[in-house]
């Protein structure tokens, strides 16, 4: 089960991983915060029966920094503290005591490896920590949204082809490429869902302009960087109306541009609201969240 804050909502996702099936998706609900998180938390304590799951919870994007970087020529037991100190300057809280986590990024032959190191302060981590121990849930991870949609992007993906997963919600967007379930790239893009929504035709157009210019220069880039990834297309979740912005973007880009439809590879029988791809997209970081392999 996951739990994850967004403003004003809280999203929960409850996703069974049958072994040889697909995903299936049991539950997916959306509150709305009414006091501090803790009463939130309580409150869906009572009424959803938390207790009985294992949980995950998700950082918002201004609680964490995330940064690619050369992997430390180091034994892994002290990987952490080498990246400890190169991250020292690239984040705007003490490095001593933070929270630090390590994924790699899978190299090619005599590639240099790189990991994406991410690091949050300490109190940030002790504050998620003690809202679920209070509230006696079993928190079995703290992630954050890259992985999650990395959970999701994976399921998406065609046999040794890469995927470009653009995720556009109120906030900044984000975007994905992974590779074998693995992540190779995020980055943030100032463009919203609800920027484009509310737009006026003049300016939609122009912020779509902007939006292709940047994804076809990171496209550009990954492939001079990973020459041996072949990405085979790029998924839009929106929680708008995203067939104007997917048909803008296809004549563009140079692979073929498509709405992320979960159907086409999760079970959601018991869940048909989710039938929407809108309300897929809301609910999206939920949902990979709780695609997390040791839930």
């Amino acid at each position: 089960m996951s739990v994850v804050r967004f403003g004003d909502r809280v999203d929960l996702a409850h996703v069974m991983r049958p072994a040889g099936k697909r995903p299936a998706i049991r539950l997916c609900e959306s509150f709305r915060v009414e006091g501090s998180p803790r009463e939130t938390l309580l409150r869906l304590v009572q009424g959803k029966g938390l207790k009985r799951y294992r949980c995950a919870s998700l950082l918002g994007e201004s609680l964490y920094r995330m940064a690619q970087l050369e992997a430390p020529a180091v034994p892994a037991e002290e990987r952490v503290q080498a990246l400890r100190w190169r991250l020292k300057d690239m984040v705007d809280f003490p490095v001593e005591g933070a929270a630090i986590a390590v994924a790699d990024i899978p190299a090619e032959g005599s590639r240099q490896a790189n990991v994406f190191a991410i690091v949050a302060p300490r109190e940030v981590i002790a504050e998620r920590m003690a809202l679920f121990h209070e509230a006696r849930v079993p928190l079995e991870a703290i992630d954050i949204p890259e992985m999650a949609v990395r959970n999701v992007a994976s399921l998406f993906e065609e046999p040794n082809r890469g995927l470009a997963f653009l995720v556009l919600n109120s906030g900044e967007s984000l975007l994905t490429i992974t590779y074998g379930g693995e992540l190779y790239l995020s980055r943030r893009i100032e463009v919203s869902s609800q920027a484009l929504a509310e737009a006026d035709e003049e300016r939609r157009q122009q912020m779509l302009e902007r939006l292709a210019l940047e994804l076809q220069r990171t496209l550009d880039n990954f492939d001079r960087q990973y020459g041996f990834i072949s990405v085979s297309r790029l998924l839009l979740a929106s929680e708008c109306d995203c067939a104007a912005t997917v048909a803008a973007l296809a004549q563009n880009l140079y692979l073929p541009v498509q709405v992320a439809d979960m159907a086409q590879v999760i079970d959601f029988e018991g869940v048909p609201e989710l039938r929407s791809t809108e309300r897929q997209a809301q609910c999206l970081l939920a949902i990979g969240a709780a695609l997390r392999s040791d839930l």
